[in-house]
C-alpha cells in the first residue's frame, strides 16, 4: 500500500484543526484497506470499478494512475474492470472511464 493521500481539499485543514476526526478517517482508511480476506490488488480494483460510476472523473483518474503506478494494472486488467462497469452501470459511465483509461495507457 501507498503513501496515505486524501483527496477531499478540506482534508488538509481538518488535519491541522480537529486532529481526533482526521484520526478517525485515518483509521476508517487503514481499516478498509487491511486486505484481511481479499488482496490489496482486488480490493483496489474494486474502487477502480467504483470510482468509474462517479460523476467527477478525477477521483477514477487518480485511482488509475495510482493502481497502474503502485501496483502495475495492466490495460487488460482495467479493461476487465470497464466491463463489468459497463455490465453494472452502463455505456456512459463506461465511455467516461474508457476515455480515461485510453489516455493513461496511451
Amino acid at each position: 500500500m501507498g503513501e496515505k493521500v486524501f483527496y477531499g481539499k478540506g482534508i488538509r485543514r481538518i488535519k491541522n484543526e480537529d486532529s481526533e476526526l482526521y484520526d478517525s478517517i485515518e483509521n476508517l482508511d487503514k481499516n478498509v484497506w487491511n486486505a484481511n480476506v481479499l488482496d490489496y490488488r482486488t480490493q483496489k480494483l474494486i474502487a477502480i470499478a467504483i470510482s468509474a460510476t462517479n460523476p467527477e472523473s478525477s477521483s477514477f483518474l487518480k485511482q488509475v494512475s495510482k493502481a497502474k503506478k503502485e501496483l502495475g494494472i495492466s490495460r487488460d486488467e482495467m479493461m476487465d474492470v470497464l466491463k463489468v462497469v459497463l455490465l453494472t452501470s452502463g455505456m456512459m459511465n463506461f465511455n467516461k472511464a474508457l476515455d480515461v483509461v485510453n489516455k493513461l495507457y496511451g
